[in-house]
């Protein structure tokens, strides 16, 4: 193998890698952003991220605008610190 062979395939490996690496991010990130906001629903929200990790990301945008939907409280339903 020459030198040009071998700078190829670590090419290959750091794109595969960082694709790896950016699918990953993109299922945590409902994740993260519905925790931070204190969604009452967080953890439907993380498994869906990871779900549409899944399916190819068909949902994904779904599962991103939910995280960041605020959903109304019921009167008696305060949280309590």
């Amino acid at each position: 193998m020459s030198l040009v062979d071998i700078f190829a395939w670590i090419v290959l490996v750091i794109l595969l890698l960082s694709t790896v690496a950016v699918i990953v991010f993109l299922a945590m990130l409902p994740g993260m952003i519905a925790k931070s906001r204190n969604h009452p629903w967080a953890k439907a929200v993380t498994v869906g991220g990871w779900v549409t990790l899944l399916l190819g990301f068909a949902l994904w945008p779904i599962i991103l605008i939910w995280a960041y939907v605020d959903v109304p409280r019921a009167q008696g339903m305060e949280r309590k610190p």
